[in-house]
């Protein structure tokens, strides 16, 4: 989304497609106050901070989606950065202190960060500046997925794409899980809801209803 697309908004927020993985890391902020988070930074840690600057943001938090090693690739770079705190489900806290868990040591570079400052649970509001965001709990991809819903935008991580799902053939995934709460917390929510997952193009909850071949219909 760019700068002119969301001018008229409270809020501003720009995608960053980062890593050889092609991630979609995430800077929402508060246009009154300035005040932001960083939604999963899976890598180039030095373009994050580039669009850091060129906002001129003030960085409050890190939020993860979930534990997996390609979404939280530059966390520690931008934690050390911002000296920020870092915001993860309960349920995939640890995987951020063990490799094996956020499966980057099946890459032969493993992938640990110190412990998260705040764990989140379903239904929690974050503030940030004026901007008030709501937890989603989402498993299915990973035990402590997550959803990030703010007024009509909803990031997703690797729950729901456009036209697709997360996998659920890792370590704490569940087919079951992923298509009941896609069903039960995501198409539940108005049609028009931007859907901004953690990688490919962005798509809306009307269309997904409509089109997506994995959930099956009731």
């Amino acid at each position: 989304m760019s700068a002119a697309m969301d001018a008229d908004k409270p809020y501003f927020l720009d995608t960053l497609i980062v890593s050889e993985l092609q991630i979609n890391c995430y800077l929402l902020g508060c246009r009154a106050t300035r005040e932001a988070a960083i939604i999963d930074p899976g890598g180039d840690s030095e373009l994050i901070k580039d669009k850091v600057a060129e906002r001129q943001a003030i960085v409050k938090m890190i939020l993860l989606t979930h534990g997996h090693f390609d979404h939280i690739g530059a966390l520690n770079k931008i934690r050390e950065e911002y000296g920020c705190p870092v915001l993860i489900h309960s349920a995939d806290a640890n995987a951020l202190t063990n490799p094996m868990i956020n499966l980057s040591a099946l890459t032969g570079n493993s992938i640990v960060s110190s412990e998260a400052e705040q764990l989140l649970e379903d239904g929690d509001r974050i503030l940030l500046g004026k901007l008030t965001l709501e937890v989603l709990h989402t498993p299915g991809h990973t035990r402590g997925g997550v959803c990030f819903k703010y007024d009509g935008l909803l990031f997703c991580g690797d729950t729901l794409f456009n036209s697709g799902i997360g996998r659920t053939d890792l370590p704490g995934g569940s087919m079951a899980q992923l298509e009941q709460s896609i069903r039960d917390k995501l198409f539940t929510l108005p049609d028009d809801t931007l859907v901004l997952p953690g990688h490919g193009e962005p798509t809306n909850i009307g269309l997904e209803k409509t089109v997506n071949p994995f959930v099956r219909p009731r």
